[in-house]
């Protein structure tokens, strides 16, 4: 049976990772502390099938507690909003930074694959659009996002520093702005702002003139790509863009996110928080030829699947 291991698994994308994974038929052990995923996310699966460590991977990791061997392990554990890595600016910090090095070095000692969930905000705010994995991105390094950005930046720095000169299997995935069901309606993200506003009948909160630009993806497709990374061979060192290619403006996704909960749009305007990214897209180019990978989900379905999330705690 294969054997991964799988930081913030506890969390909005790692959980559905484990969902996948136990599908496949691994056996998975989830490191997380929990705090700003639940371990409720992972309710339905036994002991038999994911164990659960509570623990901070920022600190050493208790492997007296692990498997004696594991053949991937995937490291998602970060805050990934805004208004969870301001309140925990220095852990978030610290868990791409030391968190990092402890999952690489625990990846090492078992020969195992390494796969680690990079973020868009790696490209800061671009210069260009489509952002390819060639850009080397715009970013403030003191800013009030830079707690996020560029630790995210340092751990693909040391990841590829792994791969060159400890010659580790590991991939950079760079993840784009993912949605769906388990994300937390006050994580200050722009897609459960927008629905729960709507299921309250409250005006759509948009930043700036609301012609700031995103791609959304939905989270079965984003685990997809992150399934593949894991068992495609070859890909030691790569840097792959995973997200929507379709960029739409807040203004046209607010609109979208109306119109599926038939209800009028009316919005409440707000200005444009410091260093906030004028626009977000991805090119796709590596994603479809190496893991021969496109999102599949359209706007309309998935939005449809989180109002359904959502809906169960209006």
């Amino acid at each position: 049976m294969e054997i991964a291991v799988v930081t913030g698994g506890a969390g909005f994308v790692g959980s559905h990772l484990v969902d996948r994974l136990v599908a496949e038929g691994w056996r998975v052990w989830v490191l997380d502390n929990c705090s700003t995923g639940s371990w409720q996310n992972l309710a339905h699966h036994s002991s038999e099938e994911v164990v659960r460590l509570p623990w901070d991977v920022s600190e050493p990791w208790p492997l007296e507690q692990l498997p004696s061997r594991a053949d991937v392990v995937f490291h998602l554990a970060s805050p990934a909003s805004p208004v969870h890595y301001r309140r925990l600016a220095v852990e978030t910090l610290m868990v791409n930074s030391m968190g990092t090095k402890h999952a690489l070095d625990a990846s090492l000692a078992w020969g195992a694959r390494f796969v680690i969930t990079s973020t868009s905000e790696a490209y800061g705010d671009p210069q260009i659009t489509p952002q390819p994995e060639s850009y080397w991105g715009h970013v403030n390094p003191v800013g009030p996002r830079s707690c996020y950005d560029e630790s995210k930046r340092f751990a693909e720095a040391l990841t590829a520093e792994y791969v060159r000169s400890r010659k580790l299997d590991a991939r950079i995935l760079r993840l784009f702005n993912c949605y769906g069901p388990r994300m937390q309606h006050e994580d200050g993200r722009v897609v459960p702002n927008f629905v729960w506003q709507a299921l309250h009948g409250q005006p759509l909160t948009i930043y700036g003139d609301g012609q700031q630009t995103r791609s959304f993806c939905y989270v079965s497709d984003e685990v997809e790509a992150i399934w593949r990374a894991a068992v495609v061979d070859g890909l030691a060192g790569e840097v792959i863009n995973v997200g929507n290619p379709e960029e739409r403006t807040i203004r046209q996704f607010a609109e979208a996110v109306a119109a599926v909960a038939g209800v009028p749009l009316t919005v409440e305007w707000r200005p444009l928080p410091p260093d906030d990214p004028t626009n977000r897209c991805p090119d796709i180019s590596k994603a479809r030829t190496l893991l021969q990978w496109e999102p599949k989900v359209s706007l309309t379905e998935g939005l449809k699947e989180t109002f359904k999330y959502f809906q169960r705690d209006v």
